[in-house]
């Protein structure tokens, strides 16, 4: 709110100074407004005059001078004085009445306070997890999820109309999903006595005996006899539909759900697949070299090029990976943005440069990597789950340590670094662990709202309440928080960080437990207690929002709540 302003302020100085002819520039470079360590230098900071001085070919300082000058007169309304600093800074000092002009414009917007027009009128397509229907979900599936999930709560919250979107990697020629359903079909001839292997590449997880004892309860011992490629094709469809209704039970208990379900085997049915093959041929991007067709993606900056379909005539994973977005393409999105796992960095050039073939722009596609996790227990490390064999499963981490822990750690750090959970940090009650640390300020504040009701001390009017009172350094470092969550959300939103909406959150919590351990909100001077008690409410307003956006709950009540008195 303030730092968004405060950017357009400074732009608009520095164009009006280009009017003017007292700096000479093209175009205006990226600048941060920042908030001091040191309140000394101001509540906020620009570099602008630095980054903008080697253009223009000035002292930073001189460029400051300038903007400054410049400054619009709508500054006045929150700005004190605007002073010139160090090799060229220009800080910030806003005017006392600011604090509570911010808590009253919080409160007037309650649970739309955030909300932005920066994707006005724009459409984004999020497709995220798209896990392979041969095996439970994964712990590296579950960041995947929450990362996605929370990235198109923050797109919707900047006012851009998002559809999520699973990719269902079921091709009938998938070598994947045979080898699953040869495995449970194993498992299901051992349960009915047969001595068979195991196939060399097969899965051996526990969840695979279970379908088998399911197929078995079901149909007996009807598929004991008969064509052995019919059974088989027979399994792919139950053990398919099995594990997908499985991946979508886990996946709506760690609060994800999907607006579409897109099936890769609906594009070779409705004959997409050769269609988006054809045009890359009549383009002159896909071509027959030793009986195999080739994508022509070193023409886009690729390495290579790319088989999509294979001499023996069967298509690659990429000949449906295009045609899929080709599809997304011509549903008319304006942005399009793919999760992928850190396993798929190479792939990101030849998709790239496939719907560039197509005619497309690449730019409307974010592809985002997200990186391994490692799971711990104290020092630790996990490894394998009982279930799935050979790795953990995204169920048995939300059953030990829950959904509200398990989003938030997901979220601790930016999708593209490596990241540990440690699960016995994750169930502790206390400070150490930060999604207790942010859920129990929102607790805080609801029991501090309740004793006030049971003293007869009723929830004081924010419209005529007075909030020029509120001058203490922890109310002012608190509100300056509380101002920041629609920049937050913009910034989150610009850079597909959803990350920085958990970092937001652990600072808002903060910088309200050490205002709540400076200010006495209960017993003040009346005054006083009008205004901590709309500032508390303010604070638990942007932690529930905040929260909401990580897909994590905010309770009324948890264990360590203390008397606020």
């Amino acid at each position: 709110m303030i730092r968004q302003q405060l950017a357009e302020w400074v732009q608009q100085a520095a164009l009006a100074a280009r009017e003017a002819g007292a700096l000479a520039f093209e175009t205006l470079p990226e600048f941060e407004i920042e908030t001091p360590r040191n309140p000394e230098f101001g509540d906020y900071a620009t570099n602008l005059a630095m980054v903008l001085a080697r253009q223009v070919r000035r002292n930073p300082r001189e460029v400051a001078e300038i903007i400054r000058q410049h400054l619009p007169q709508a500054t006045h309304a929150w700005i004190e004085r605007v002073e010139v600093a160090g090799a060229g800074f220009l800080n910030f000092y806003l005017k006392p009445s600011w604090a509570g002009e911010v808590v009253r414009h919080i409160l007037t917007q309650g649970e739309r306070y955030g909300n932005l027009t920066l994707g006005a009128g724009k459409r984004v397509l999020v497709e995220f997890v798209s896990a392979n229907p041969t095996g439970p979900l994964t712990l590296g599936h579950g960041r995947n999820a929450a990362v996605g999930d929370s990235l198109a709560r923050i797109l919707e919250a900047a006012g851009y109309q998002v559809e999520r979107e699973f990719y269902i990697n079921d091709g009938e020629n998938s070598t994947q999903i045979r080898n699953f359903a040869l495995s449970v079909l194993t498992r299901y001839k051992q349960l009915l006595g047969e001595p068979v292997e195991m196939p060399e590449d097969g899965y051996h997880g526990e969840y695979v005996k279970e379908i088998a004892q399911s197929i078995r309860e079901q149909h007996g011992d009807s598929f004991a006899e008969g064509d052995p490629e019919t059974v088989l094709k027979r399994f792919e469809q139950i053990a398919k539909q099995q594990m997908l209704a499985e991946q979508e039970r886990d996946l709506a208990d760690f609060g994800v759900r999907f607006d579409r379900w897109f099936s890769e085997q609906g594009l070779y049915d409705a004959g997409k697949v050769e269609e988006t093959l054809n045009l890359l041929r009549e383009r002159g991007y896909a071509y027959e070299h030793e009986g195999a067709l080739w994508l022509k993606s070193t023409a886009f900056g690729d390495e290579k090029d790319r088989v999509l379909v294979r001499a023996n005539g069967l298509p690659t994973y990429l000949a449906a990976d295009v045609a899929y977005h080709r599809d997304k393409y011509e549903r008319g999105y304006d942005l399009l943005i793919n999760l992928w796992g850190a396993d798929h960095h190479g792939y990101v050039a030849r998709m790239k440069a496939a719907v560039a073939a197509l005619g497309y722009d690449p730019d409307r596609l974010h592809i985002l990597i997200y990186q391994l996790v490692n799971l711990f227990r104290g020092t630790e490390p996990v490894r394998m789950s009982k279930r799935a064999g050979e790795f953990i499963t995204l169920r048995e981490v939300i059953d030990e340590i829950g959904v509200d822990a398990l989003r938030f750690f997901y979220l601790l750090r930016s999708h593209d670094s490596t990241l540990d959970i440690d699960i016995e940090l994750a169930k502790e009650q206390s400070e150490k662990n930060p999604v207790f640390y942010v859920q129990y300020a929102h607790a805080r504040i609801c029991s501090i709202e309740r004793t006030a009701a049971e003293r007869g001390v009723p929830m004081p009017d924010w419209a005529t309440t007075d909030l020029s009172v509120l001058t203490h350094p922890a109310e002012h470092a608190l509100i300056k928080r509380l101002a920041d969550l629609p920049d937050e959300i913009a910034l989150a939103a610009r850079h597909d960080a959803p990350h920085r909406l958990t970092a937001y959150a652990l600072d808002v919590a903060r910088a309200f437990h050490g205002f709540y351990t400076e200010c006495r909100v209960l017993g003040a001077e009346p005054p006083l207690q009008a205004a901590r008690l709309l500032l508390a409410q303010a604070t638990r307003f942007v932690l529930a929002r905040a929260l909401g956006l990580l897909g994590v709950s905010a309770p009324e009540r948890m264990e360590r709540e203390e008397s606020v008195e």
